[in-house]
């Protein structure tokens, strides 16, 4: 198969499991704005961002080992899904026995955070391997059955029964472990683990692959959800919760770039070793380029009309904020693309040593901004800790592909939508706005035409016969 062909075919069927599933979190906010108060939305967004914290850090981040190690047809899968087990089982003892130390101090919802993060961590681990052996489908599929039992537990422990807190983190604990079974039981996991198979040797070669990712997951967590925590200590947990919102629109990119770099960073590991593939990186990453901004675009035109009916009223003003984290989105997105390189080449050590960079920026400005800015002082150290990582990787990666950055349209597409930012806090009227935007969003789409051109064709061929 044409590895375009193949790229395309992979990001069609993680789109059809991440879309859905996005789309269906996207939906549920006005549940959540109506039934947990900004406060206890606050506190539900840092129970959230706490497990994505701690998840590399409990699993020893070996579900990133499995892809790549599996991939890698030189090894023996079924020993690797072995050995990769028994890490994460040892992980799960070992966060098992820090709970106490939590308890110390009063802190809430310990033991349910803790199921959480367990279940996430093995979930993690069966999605990979299956994406690794060419389950994409079932891959997918969890996705959205995970989103499906998030979305009717929370009407139930929401509304029926008024669970609050403790029901959001228990609809999300029930989706972790459904997904974990499903994944289980379609790929026949059970038939290839065999712990006659542990092996100190494989064990040793997979860690010395993940731990490097466990600092770098850090990292990129510092620049992506530590910002919560400022909010928290400099504005308030009503601030948080208005910042848990806001990130919710941006959520509508990060999914179109999670169905990307899924099939992507499958791709990155098969051609790593062809001769051309610098050209085919380059060719990839300027489509990539496309596809986010237009993306970006296409939300801006939207964003305060659609946020005016999709929240409650006093969540209202969280669009002021949006437009700062989508460019911190796209900037995380260029960087994530670059970062398949590092896992591409089994040279993680890498990956962490520029993300630090962003997050050591991130952290900086945090403290610099967010007392006197606000959440517009999260939404602009994200975009400067991301930026830094992105062009620290653009010269880092070079030793492993040659990326030509397509300057002319990166240009043109910052220029259109920083535009299309600014118009949005004018005080025109919103009918003038919308019409503006629109027209902003048809020369973002004429800039980026390479990228659509190919289906026109088609629907030409198919239509105008």
């Amino acid at each position: 198969m044409n590895r375009y062909t193949r790229l395309f075919k992979n990001s069609a069927v993680f789109a059809i499991g991440n879309l859905g599933s996005k789309l269906i979190q996207i939906f549920l906010v006005p549940l959540y704005t109506y039934a947990l108060s900004t406060g206890a939305y606050g506190q539900v967004d840092i129970l959230t961002t706490t497990v994505s914290l701690l998840l590399p850090v409990i699993s020893l981040s070996v579900y990133d080992a499995i892809l790549r190690f599996v991939m890698d047809k030189a090894e023996n899968n079924n020993e690797v899904l072995t050995n990769a087990l028994i890490i994460t089982c040892i992980g799960a003892v070992i966060g098992f026995c820090i709970i106490p130390v939590f308890s110390l101090f009063h802190v809430k919802y310990v033991l349910l955070t803790y199921l959480v993060l367990i279940a996430q961590a093995f979930q993690s681990l069966f999605q990979q391997y299956a994406r690794a052996i060419d389950k994409v489908k079932i891959f997918a599929a969890t996705g959205i059955i995970g989103t499906v039992v998030v979305a009717s537990t929370n009407v139930v422990f929401l509304l029926g029964l008024h669970l609050g807190v403790t029901g959001y983190m228990l609809s999300m604990l029930l989706a972790a472990i459904i997904s974990a079974v499903f994944v289980f039981v379609t790929t026949r996991l059970y038939r290839h683990i065999d712990f006659r198979l542990t092996n100190k040797a494989i064990i040793k070669r997979l860690l010395i692959f993940s731990i490097p990712l466990i600092p770098n997951s850090l990292a990129w967590w510092v620049t992506t959800a530590s910002s919560r925590y400022f909010v928290l200590f400099f504005v308030g947990i009503t601030a948080n919760g208005l910042l848990a919102v806001a990130n919710k629109i941006p959520t509508l990119l990060t999914a179109l770039n999670t169905i990307f770099f899924q099939a992507w960073q499958m791709s990155a590991i098969e051609e790593y070793n062809s001769k051309d593939k610098s050209n085919f990186f380059n060719s990839v990453f300027r489509n990539y380029v496309s596809f986010l901004f237009i993306g970006a675009s296409g939300i801006l035109l939207i964003l305060r009309p659609f946020m005016s009916i999709f929240v409650q009223r006093n969540y209202y003003v969280s669009w002021k904020f949006v437009p700062l984290l989508l460019l911190a989105v796209v900037y995380s997105s260029f960087s994530t693309f670059l970062g398949t390189n590092y896992i591409a080449a089994k040279k993680t050590a890498g990956a962490f040593t520029t993300t630090i960079v962003g997050a050591g920026l991130n952290i900086a400005l945090n403290f610099a901004l967010v007392p006197s800015m606000g959440l517009y002082g999260v939404g602009l150290s994200s975009v400067f800790g991301y930026l830094a990582m992105w062009l620290t990787r653009v010269k880092d990666t070079e030793k492993y592909v040659s990326i030509k950055l397509p300057l002319r349209l990166l240009l043109l597409n910052h220029v259109i939508t920083i535009i299309q930012a600014t118009l949005l806090y004018t005080a025109l009227p919103i009918v003038v706005i919308l019409v503006v935007e629109f027209g902003l969003f048809l020369l973002v789409v004429l800039v980026n035409r390479q990228l659509i051109q190919p289906f026109i064709v088609i629907m030409q061929k198919r239509f105008l016969k």
